[in-house]
């Protein structure tokens, strides 16, 4: 039996380990040679992407890529902050609701899908499960860039309190950990191997909110499309819908006035060599 890229014997229902390390540097050459448009924004929460990044999705959507989604948790905890009834059949109907918002959004985008891993929303930690969760979808799709939130805050010129979830920062520490190596190591979670998935190196990563950003995007064609796809998420803006495009067009007017642009985007990016 060969084990080659997303091959598996469901007749036997086993990886033959040896031929697929000897055939492994084969698979690796040609990996690198069928790098593809396909990009993927793995965050903790629903909105956290069209914050952050969907200028950046929209644009590459208009350029041929694949994009998908990858949510976290289960988007429980984004309810209204004055609710008092905050049981299981009200946190089921927030998440629905959230759900569908995200969903609505991707398809403004023209995302290829919205992926839901439903971690407890407002207790997500960097834990060895939620890596190979992660490394699962990464070998599923392969895609040759991710988006990540930060896994760090920024000091200067103030830490500000309200820009550093919890759930962001160990969404970011846990994507990036299991980019390298675990998404590119047979050794890391054979089991993925009985499934069939074969390792994926990811060749850019696009890091959110980090303290130092040294790469921009001209979303000054798609910042309609961001607006659009932020305000799916209805639950989150009640009431003050004018009041948050304004804000984001001017915030994202100043990011763009630092790179000479009408509207920019901006991220740490490094390569995978």
């Amino acid at each position: 039996m060969k084990v080659l890229n997303h091959s598996y014997s469901h007749e036997s229902g086993v990886v033959v380990y040896g031929q697929y390390f000897l055939e492994r540097r084969t698979m690796v050459s040609e990996q690198q040679q069928e790098q593809k448009k396909v990009a993927m924004v793995i965050v903790a929460h629903p909105d956290d992407a069209e914050f952050g990044a969907a200028g950046t999705v929209a644009k590459w959507v208009r350029e041929g890529w694949d994009v998908y989604y990858v949510l976290l948790t289960d988007a429980v905890g984004g309810g209204p902050d004055e609710a008092t009834d905050v049981g299981p059949a009200a946190r089921r109907a927030i998440a629905e609701t959230r759900k569908r918002e995200q969903r609505a959004a991707g398809a403004v985008l023209g995302l290829k899908d919205v992926i839901f891993l439903n971690y407890p929303d407002g207790q997500l930690q960097p834990t060895i499960e939620l890596r190979r969760d992660i490394v699962r979808v990464l070998r599923k799709y392969r895609p040759t860039r991710v988006i990540c939130q930060s896994p760090d805050r920024t000091w200067t010129p103030v830490m500000i309190i309200g820009r550093y979830h919890p759930d962001h920062l160990a969404s970011g520490q846990a994507v990036i950990s299991a980019l390298y190596p675990a998404s590119q190591n047979p050794w890391d979670f054979p089991e993925l191997l009985e499934e069939g998935l074969m390792p994926h190196k990811v060749s850019e990563v696009y890091i959110m909110g980090a303290p130092f950003s040294n790469y921009f995007v001209d979303i000054s064609e798609t910042m309609d499309k961001k607006i659009e796809a932020l305000l799916c998420h209805q639950s989150q803006f009640i009431g003050r819908v004018d009041e948050l495009e304004k804000m984001m067009r001017t915030r994202i007017a100043e990011l763009g006035k630092k790179y000479w642009v009408a509207y920019a985007e901006e991220f740490h990016r490094t390569e995978n060599r």
